[in-house]
């Protein structure tokens, strides 16, 4: 049978079905729309910025660092231009299996591949890391002849840091490294954080990381016009860096190299500096380390050999090392006795080679003593027991307070950092030491001891260094610096670094005349005599033996007999010419025996050098290196004929580039 359809009702349900899907094409119609108009007017600049960044992009030109000078212009920190293979380990197969073909085409070594993986370890995989430095023409060429095979490696034009003269001088200039992550943390909440992008490495050590704000320099920044497989096409606009400027140093690298070759293989520290400025000439430390180790990020083995080695080259002896002054501090307690008034030059001590305190005996350095002693005679013949009596008459506190002003126990303000603050003992600084209610006391008997520099005393030569200073400038004290002028990288314009206030500590003129004559007295008729006979100049001095151990009550002291790290140390201070001083010193050599003996000799050709412009011969310097030689051998050579430590050379290709240094 057939069924009539209502083709009414057909055609009103066809009508809604197309009003329905109209009203869907339309919605998605205006949804495209919306969509369009967001894209393109509300969200237009940010998109157009995220276009322009897609086929730009923007980089970082790293700044020159700036250059180190010595005070006569020698340039001793530099940057040097090399080209390096690096690899970018995000782009790069297997890295064994890359690195030993690369060894097929290059030369890299075990230690290339133990600095590689630390330097792996320390950074995001997506970076490019030196694995060789320094490459030839040649290696350049023959890399780029088969770079198909190693994609993920390229050659890259830099600029490094150089130390041309080695370990000369390394603990007073210091090195540059990789900025790790604490440092980096640092910097980003620093004030300016962009101006390390794309910087790798900064001041670690010494002036490099003290002024490493003016070493710096400025990042530039340069946009480039990429491909859409990210190779640079052009360049669109440019603001380059601003190179870091120039420091120059008080520091005269030819003194220091002098001092150091007297020290030889000896550890020890010297500082000399003018007492009028408080400018530091020689800042030594021994033994030293290669800065250039660190430049290209140091391996393991070379870390492990200086970090474990029982000689500790990578400690600033002169900035953190801390000794007791022995006699060298007999002078300044001499001058606190004429302050307080606990003593006059006049009076005088009788001597019989010791001193009781009780039931114990306090020896004197000399065999049945001195005999009769007065001040003056107490400094030449350096008599122990004028100063035992004289400690136990004034008290720690008073000694405390005295010794304060010379800057004993106090950071000098040294315009490096790291510097040690030593110990200068008191009854409060005992009690807040200590824990237990019996080591918090002060026991008269302790005090004994400090009078000749010994006991709880412990200074750096920093700080005895300007202590000597301090004297020898009538008692106006200049804390030590190091850094004296900055020069502008772009506009060549120098500007002198501003000193510390000088302190006049308000001593008597006549107090400070009377210690000043007996130090002369030392240089002519006393302990150190031997050593200046023959100097062109008249000079202060004060020798020194300081115990590095403590021995027995019942015991001698035998060098022979205790291990070389036990033996006492040897020490000596300075100051000439004795009339109008412009040179002091301070030095120790460890576990070298009598101040006379090992440490006055170099001092002697210190002023030698500094005021008579002369030099050691061949034969002297090497007897001084071994602690052989008092007087000087032979004929000296004028400093205008002195040999140089060569510069190190750098067998590298050296490309045309702006960059930063390494």
């Amino acid at each position: 049978m057939t069924v009539l359809r209502n083709v009414e009702v057909d055609l009103a349900r066809f009508r809604s079905r197309v009003f329905v899907l109209s009203l869907a094409a339309m919605f998605c119609f205006l949804l495209l729309i919306a969509r369009l108009l967001y894209l393109q007017v509300w969200r237009h600049e940010d998109l157009r910025a995220q276009a322009e960044n897609n086929r730009t992009s923007v980089v970082p030109i790293v700044p020159n660092r700036g250059l180190i000078l010595d005070r006569n212009g020698i340039v001793l920190a530099s940057n040097y231009s090399a080209y390096t293979l690096e690899i970018t380990p995000s782009k790069s197969r297997p890295l064994e299996e890359l690195l030993d073909d690369l060894s097929g085409v290059l030369d890299i070594t075990p230690r290339d591949r133990r600095r590689f993986k630390k330097l792996l370890e320390e950074s995001r995989s997506f970076e490019s890391l030196p694995i060789r430095t320094r490459l030839t023409d040649h290696e350049v060429a023959r890399f780029a002849a088969q770079r198909y095979r190693f994609p993920g490696v390229e050659i890259k034009a830099r600029l490094f840091r150089n130390y041309p003269y080695g370990e000369l001088a390394s603990h007073v200039i210091g090195y540059i490294g990789r900025i790790n992550q604490s440092e980096k943390e640092k910097i980003d909440e620093g004030d300016d954080p962009d101006n390390y992008r794309g910087t790798e490495y900064m001041g670690k050590l010494g002036i490099e990381q003290s002024y490493e704000v003016e070493l710096h320099g400025t990042t530039g920044v340069e946009q480039i016009e990429t491909s859409a497989g990210g190779r640079a096409m052009r360049k669109l606009a440019s603001n380059p860096a601003t190179p870091g400027n120039t420091v120059k140093l008080s520091i005269d690298i030819k003194l220091q190299g002098l001092i150091e070759a007297m020290f030889g293989e000896r550890r020890g520290a010297l500082v000399a500096m003018d007492p009028r400025t408080g400018e530091v000439l020689a800042f030594v430390s021994k033994p030293t380390f290669d800065p250039n180790l660190f430049v290209e990020g140091i391996d393991s083995e070379s870390w492990q050999a200086l970090n474990e080695s029982p000689d500790k080259p990578l400690l600033n002896r002169a900035l953190r090392g801390t000794y007791p002054p022995g006699s060298t501090y007999k002078p300044f307690m001499a001058l606190a006795a004429l302050e307080t008034g606990s003593r006059s030059p006049e009076y005088t001590v009788s001597d019989p080679g010791y001193f009781m305190f009780g039931n114990h005996r306090f020896r004197d350095d000399k065999e049945g003593g001195h005999g009769a002693v007065n001040m003056y005679r107490s400094i030449v013949v350096s008599c122990d027991t004028y100063y035992y009596t004289l400690a136990n008459e004034m008290g720690v506190d008073t000694i405390h307070e005295q010794m304060q002003r010379f800057g004993f126990g106090n950071l000098t303000g040294v315009d490096i950092l790291g510097e040690t603050r030593g110990l200068l003992p008191s009854t409060d600084w005992k009690r807040r030491a200590y824990k237990r209610a019996d080591q918090q006391k002060w026991y008269a008997g302790e005090t004994i001891s400090l009078g000749i520099g010994q006991g709880y005393n412990s200074f750096t030569m920093l700080q005895l260094a300007q202590a000597v200073a301090t004297v020898a400038n009538n008692g106006v004290r200049h804390p030590p610096h190091l850094v004296t002028s900055i020069q502008d990288a772009v506009t060549h314009n120098t500007v002198s670094a501003v000193a510390p206030p000088a302190v006049d500590l308000g001593l008597n003129a006549a107090n400070i005349d009377i210690i000043r004559k007996a130090m002369v007295g030392v240089t002519l008729e006393g302990t150190s005599a031997r050593v200046f006979v023959g100097a062109s100049y008249s000079s202060g001095g004060k020798t020194g033996t300081a115990q590095a151990v403590g021995i027995g009550k019942d015991q001698k002291y035998d060098a022979g007999k205790l291990a070389e790290h036990l033996r006492d140390h040897a020490l000596y201070t300075a100051y000439a010419p004795a009339e109008s001083p412009t040179i002091a010193i301070a030095m120790v050599v460890e576990n070298a025996g009598f101040g006379a003996e090992h440490a006055a000799p170099i001092a002697r050709r210190v002023l030698d050098y500094w005021l008579a412009g002369q030099y050691p011969n061949e034969e002297d310097l090497a007897a001084v290196s071994k602690g052989q030689a008092a007087t000087p051998i032979g004929k000296p050579r004028l400093v205008a004929d002195m040999p140089w430590p060569p510069v190190a050379k750098t067998q590298a290709a050296s490309p045309k580039l702006t960059g930063g240094s390494r």
